[in-house]
């Protein structure tokens, strides 16, 4: 195999990849030009419409930074966390605690921020400081939260999933059960603003929790992912079910991002999950690489694995969002270099698997995540449950990644379908 030819392949797929962990190379321009950093400030300021920022505080901060600058990027973002924070801080001393509650949940989603471009750097204290950040913020705003937020830990392998319990009201009543995990980058208390403040106003008690690769599980824990995503699942159905409020008929998985490959692979198994979301969905990591047999034979050697992880290692030098896709995957996958990293996504896939699966699934797709063609339709088409699909588009403003900067319009369409399943019994097998 031709050197040059291999590692433009490889070039591809790690561009391929951006969709599973955070954004895509196809994201609009805001305020940076660099993919990465212009989708995650998008990131960033989609909570505005839910208490998780503000717009002016997130685009000033924007613009303080200094584009391809990890640590201008991290300096500027824990300035505004910790300013917030300490809003929060004075406003409690002075017994406001709706606006401290405020303060407090911007200041989480500000301190997540900043410690995103940290992880080419695996044992940077920061990592582990910084996220606590995020999390100790949450909780301050939890207590003080318009219905109950219970951080919650769950029995796993000897240890315990953090997770929180996002209820509709103190009551106690048993409610259809929505619970919902990131994926490759995402944290318990991020999905809080992108999809639990919704599914509570429409009745739905709901399950927040981090697995194996993701949040506090693999930054303190040291869990990295792992393809069979039942055995994270299966215990925190067990869980659930020793909740009085929640209806053991009615428990629904939603998976979001690199989710949408481990919550279907899940459901193949875990047959107490009566409804299943794949935001967005995915067949076959390994496969957006576009390998031919000769080289996937090629990174399988010594001396081809060296040769690639050399040219990675320097294109992660030029490129920040080359350098954050790469060292973000061999954080969560505890994998030693890039070559490893790429023989390590072989086993997630959907083939042989997705005919397992039996309940009503939604595979949700965004127009303009290219990264990743056709790979919620493979998922979708290799169903053989009740199922249905959602392109979300440009024209109605939500053709970004997970429909970043349209929560609105992705959780009313999201939530309308699941309330058909679990509200009113309903499920198709249409698509539109």
């Amino acid at each position: 195999m031709k050197r040059v030819a291999r590692f433009i392949t490889i070039s591809v797929w790690v561009l391929a990849i951006y969709q599973l962990m955070a954004g895509n190379s196809f994201s609009m321009e805001l305020v940076f030009k660099d993919t990465q950093y212009s989708f995650q400030t998008l990131r960033a300021l989609t909570y505005a419409v839910d208490g998780g920022a503000d717009v002016g505080e997130v685009l000033n901060t924007a613009y303080r930074i200094k584009e391809g600058d990890d640590e201008s990027w991290y300096r500027e973002w824990m300035k505004t966390a910790v300013q917030r924070e300490k809003a929060g801080d004075d406003f409690l001393a002075r017994g406001r605690r709706i606006s401290a509650r405020q303060e407090f949940f911007k200041a989480s989603n500000y301190f997540r921020t900043a410690e995103f471009f940290l992880h080419t750097n695996p044992k940077d204290p920061r990592i582990v400081t910084v996220s606590r950040k995020s999390r100790e913020s949450f909780v301050k705003a939890a207590k003080m939260a318009e219905h109950p937020i219970i951080p919650i830990e769950i029995p796993f392998e000897g240890t315990t999933l953090p997770g929180y319990l996002c209820l509709v009201d103190k009551s106690g009543p048993k409610r259809p059960l929505l619970i919902v995990h990131s994926g490759f980058d995402g944290t318990a208390e991020e999905i809080y603003f992108g999809a639990a403040h919704f599914a509570v106003k429409r009745g739905y008690n709901v399950l927040l929790f981090e697995g194996p690769g993701q949040g506090r599980v693999i930054r303190e824990q040291g869990l990295p992912f792992r393809p069979d995503w039942e055995t994270v699942v299966t215990p925190v159905v067990d869980y659930a079910l020793t909740r009085k409020e929640v209806d053991p008929k009615k428990i629904a998985l939603m998976g979001i991002s690199f989710g949408g490959y481990l919550a279907p692979r899940a459901v193949a198994f875990e047959k107490r999950v009566k409804a299943c979301i794949a935001n967005g969905g995915v067949y076959d990591f390994h496969m957006t690489a576009r390998l031919t047999p000769e080289e996937e034979k090629d990174l399988d050697t010594p001396k081809g694995a060296e040769e690639i992880d050399k040219a990675l290692y320097d294109k992660m030098k030029a490129d920040p969002s080359f350098r954050w896709a790469m060292a973000n995957g061999m954080f969560t996958f505890h994998a030693q270099s890039p070559s490893e990293w790429l023989k390590m996504t072989r086993p997630y896939t959907m083939k042989d698997v997705a005919e397992k699966i039996t309940c009503p699934m939604l595979i949700v797709d965004s127009e303009k995540d290219k990264d990743m063609p056709g790979q919620a339709t493979k998922l979708y088409d290799a169903l053989k449950s009740q199922k249905h699909f959602i392109m979300f588009t440009k024209e109605e403003g939500a053709e970004e990644h997970c429909q970043m900067g349209a929560l609105l319009i992705s959780n009313a369409r999201i939530l309308d379908w699941l309330d058909d399943i679990m509200m009113k019994g309903k499920a198709g097998r249409s698509r539109r």
